[in-house]
């Protein structure tokens, strides 16, 4: 009885950590390699092998070798008591939050692109295409390539311009791109890189009070600025003002999350947004909320997830 009490000694230890605890709910779902852990819990390897290495000893784990790579399980599935039930609490004591959803996205990130990966083993020239398409073409061509569904006469603003890096695949689909930006610095980086395109027009203002006319653009997007602003809900009313009747207002941010150090390091107002928060938008403005979705979590991406929002302005009446 001494030695099972000196047992559990290791394994309550191990579950002090509150990123053991998440790896271990990644691990109670799927068999996975130390790399593919680091890239759903957004660790450093170097970290996950720590962990990895005290549940390893603790208990809580086991792992079997496939060629060169380990890969790593929740021990014996289920696990033998009194581990059940030390695991059982420890996770009920996880409960729900952003980051925990964050985790169950990036690990199904992970485990579709073990799939694909998987599948490009066995297709031989497919599995080498891509490396070939990028040797040959470049990784840029598609999103260029995807802007040609944009109308050609429509005029387009990107509200929130920085650099310019949307405002640049627009341009040569579209009439006109009117680049907005209050960052000098931001705007004179996103003139530079369009230096050469005739059909960008820059201009130096808060989203909040734009220097448009009403009802002048068919599309706007506001990509990854919200969070900044103190008060969104003016910069949207804003963005559906200069809109035609039936426009299209983009909206692309962050989904909530819990990464409190944002305000300090990136002057972030709000940290993300939910689409009950987007619905709320609609209530003081003419627009409808016509389409919502998470996006895909790249797991090599190091923020927290992102979304995209479609608005279509209501027609006068």
């Amino acid at each position: 009885m001494e030695h099972d009490r000196n047992a559990l000694i290791p394994a309550l230890s191990a579950l002090a950590d509150s990123g053991r605890l998440r790896m271990l709910r990644l691990l109670e779902r799927a068999e996975l390699s130390v790399g593919e852990i680091a890239s759903a819990l957004q660790l450093p390897q170097s970290t996950a092998s720590r962990h990895l290495k005290t549940l390893m000893d603790s208990g809580w784990l086991t792992r079997r070798s496939v060629g060169t790579a380990h890969l790593h399980r929740l021990a014996d599935d289920p696990l033998p008591e009194p581990l059940r039930g030390l695991w059982k609490s420890a996770r009920a004591g996880l409960g729900h939050s952003p980051q925990l959803e964050d985790d169950d996205r990036r690990l199904s990130s992970v485990l579709a692109e073990r799939a694909r990966d998987a599948e490009a083993f066995f297709g031989r020239v497919g599995g080498e295409w891509d490396q070939i398409r990028t040797q040959l073409f470049g990784r840029a061509f598609t999103a260029e390539a995807l802007a040609a569904l944009a109308d050609p006469t429509w005029t387009v603003a990107d509200l929130g311009c920085g650099t310019g890096d949307a405002a640049s695949l627009l341009a040569a689909s579209v009439k006109k791109v009117i680049a907005v930006d209050r960052e000098p610095a931001m705007l004179r980086a996103a003139r530079k890189r369009l230096e050469s395109t005739q059909n960008v027009e820059f201009h130096a203002a808060d989203l909040e009070s734009l220097p448009l006319a009403t009802a002048s653009v068919d599309v706007a997007f506001i990509l990854l600025v919200l969070h900044h602003l103190e008060e969104p809900q003016k910069a949207v009313n804003e963005a559906v003002r200069i809109l035609k009747p039936g426009g299209t207002l983009v909206v692309v941010d962050m989904t909530p999350h819990e990464r409190k150090e944002y305000r300090e390091l990136m002057a972030h107002r709000h940290l993300g947004f939910s689409s009950g928060q987007l619905q709320q938008w609609t209530e003081v403005c003419p627009i409808d909320l016509a389409h919502y979705r998470p996006l895909r979590a790249d797991p090599n991406a190091a923020g927290p997830g992102l979304f995209v929002a479609r608005f279509c302005r209501r027609e006068e009446s």
